[in-house]
């Protein structure tokens, strides 16, 4: 019918002839129409052929797009895409999230559910019901006189004071007006105008809502009215869904441990921001307390005033030795090794002071080691003084050869190779994989924890491989010289002091992989000042209490007496 009428409007005629018009008054120049898509379609396929410019003030039909195949077809409507991002963003104004959709039963009704629905699903809205209702519309048409290059560069000002220009798809380069359908006792209404859809603002910016103008309705209990499947979870609470039901119908379940919501309507709860952690409700993040070991600490001020005091006794010790330097006891255990075990015991207990406070560049590099190096030099000349013990008593027996071995020059160079291997280990260390300061922020919920990452942790526990190994081949030596005549007898002494290391740095490792933070921190300082502080009871608190209380038995006639 569409078709037919379309042809008796140009022909003028009941029985017309395709393609030939009789006579050239009152020609068609244009036509209005239709108000539905459907209609204006099938216009547009009889005016194209034609070139009469046709101007629908209904169809939203996005075939008509095709400006080839429809030039000649121009629409007073604006784009239809934006009428759906329009309903979209009112929905999601007033917070609907449940709704219902009624629909026209036609081609344009079945082409409005199969766009709007896809855009409800990404927006997190459900449609409650569909339902269609009949078509049925009157208009009338105006008569326009208009052409194509005027149609193409139309602008005017319409009687509400709109401006009406055409863009470049022959559309209304307009938007919406958003109003609301106020009505009375008697049945009555009235459109107001609450709000609009501008496609000239900015993106996000193109809805207007004002209201103060709206008027709801008497039977709502709350304005505006809630439309939701369920109520919304509370924070400290996410969505879980609900089996057969649409995704806007959900239980609310407590966010799970370390995760967070802070809002209405989370979909999920969350991972707080790095350095953070969720409070006791899970409905906000705290910046998490930082975790070092302190000067302020009562740790590190135990541990402060641990190393003053056995640095003091280390250096009373020193200095009892050298004021002594001549005696028999003194020159019997050979003074050089004495001295340089005492400093670099000395040396054990301040380098302890390194691991206290915030972890910087410097203090990482050098703390473990410079505690490893330090070590490796007490314990080299531990061995060196068991071997010289060894080697003493075996070169009195007659004919022995191994007096010419027998020196400074064996000692200097025991401490000096067991020394230099560790100096090679932990230069290795430092030029492939250094240490540095960093940050755990993932180990302890309410910490971060400040440290000094050790690069590699192969190195570290090469360095305290290499130490366990001069430990154990001095109290081999130390165990088997044990009853040596007393004279010579260091060796009893030094093999308690390497039970005492031994057991301390043993019992270390799994500690120090158990403890986190500064707690870890504090398992290294006390491991450090005990078995440095066994080393100088066990080896030196004999000598000193002979050389101090008992300076008569400080003498070489003693030492020859105790000897027979």
């Amino acid at each position: 019918m569409t078709y037919r009428n379309t042809l008796d409007l140009l022909f003028k005629s009941q029985h017309f002839v395709p393609n030939y018009i009789c006579g050239i008054q009152k020609n068609v120049v244009g036509v209005i129409g239709g108000l539905s898509s459907d209609t204006s379609s099938s216009m547009a396929n009889i005016l194209g052929l034609h070139k009469i410019p046709q101007i629908s003030y209904g169809s939203f039909q996005r075939a008509v797009d095709n400006q080839i195949k429809f030039s000649s077809f121009y629409r007073m409507v604006p784009n239809e895409g934006l009428q759906y991002q329009g309903i979209i963003q009112l929905l999601l104004y007033f917070r609907w999230k449940w709704v219902g959709l009624i629909t026209t039963d036609n081609e344009a009704g079945e082409r409005f559910l199969q766009t709007i629905e896809p855009m409800l699903f990404k927006n997190q809205i459900c449609s409650a019901f569909t339902e269609t209702i009949e078509y049925h519309l009157h208009f009338k048409h105006n008569m326009l006189n208009m052409v194509h290059s005027f149609l193409k560069r139309i602008s005017f000002n319409n009687s509400g004071g709109d401006e009406i220009t055409l863009n470049e798809y022959g559309e209304l380069a307009a938007g919406f007006d958003i109003t609301n359908l106020v009505t009375f006792r008697n049945r009555s209404y009235v459109r107001v105008k609450v709000g609009s859809l501008d496609p000239h603002t900015p993106p996000g910016k193109e809805l207007t809502i004002n209201e103060d103008r709206i008027k709801w309705h008497s039977g709502f209990t709350q304005e505006p009215p809630l439309s939701l499947c369920n109520a919304n979870c509370r924070p400290g609470y996410g969505k879980r869904k609900k089996e057969g039901e649409k995704f806007c119908c959900y239980d609310c379940d407590p966010c799970p441990h370390e995760m967070f919501s802070n809002e209405k309507e989370m979909e999920i709860c969350v991972r707080c921001p790095a350095g953070q952690y969720p409070n006791e409700d899970q409905d906000q993040c705290i910046s998490k307390r930082p975790n070092f070991l302190g000067y302020d600490e009562t740790l590190a001020i135990v541990s402060i005033f641990s190393v003053l005091l056995f640095s003091l006794i280390t250096i009373i010790v020193l200095a009892i030795f050298i004021k002594h330097r001549d005696t028999a006891i003194v020159k019997a255990n050979n003074r050089s090794l004495t001295y340089i075990l005492l400093v670099s015991l000395l040396l054990c207990f301040l380098c302890t002071l390194m691991f206290i406070g915030t972890p910087k560049e410097a203090t990482c590099l050098l703390r473990q080691t410079s505690f490893g190096i330090i070590f490796s030099v007490a314990l080299s000349s531990i061995l060196a003084k068991t071997i010289s013990v060894v080697l003493a008593f075996m070169a009195t027996k007659p004919g022995s050869t191994i007096r010419r071995w027998v020196g400074k020059k064996l000692a200097y160079s025991i401490v000096l190779s067991g020394s230099i291997v560790q100096v090679g280990i932990c230069v290795f260390w430092l030029a492939t994989s250094a240490p540095f300061p960093d940050v755990d922020m993932h180990s302890m919920t309410e910490e971060i924890i400040f440290l000094c990452n050790e690069g590699s942790v192969l190195m570290f526990y090469c360095v305290l491989g290499y130490m366990g190994f001069l430990a154990t081949v001095s109290f081999t030596v130390a165990f088997l010289a044990r009853k040596l005549p007393d004279s010579f007898n260091e060796a009893k002494f030094i093999t308690f002091s390497m039970l005492v290391f031994c057991s301390v740095w043993f019992s270390f490792i799994p500690t120090y992989l158990s403890t986190r933070g500064k707690y870890m921190v504090a398992v290294e300082i006390f491991s450090i000042l005990a078995s440095s502080a066994g080393l100088l009871g066990c080896i030196f608190s004999p000598k000193c209490y002979i050389i101090v209380a008992r300076p008569e038995l400080n003498n070489r006639e003693q030492l020859i007496r105790r000897k027979i």
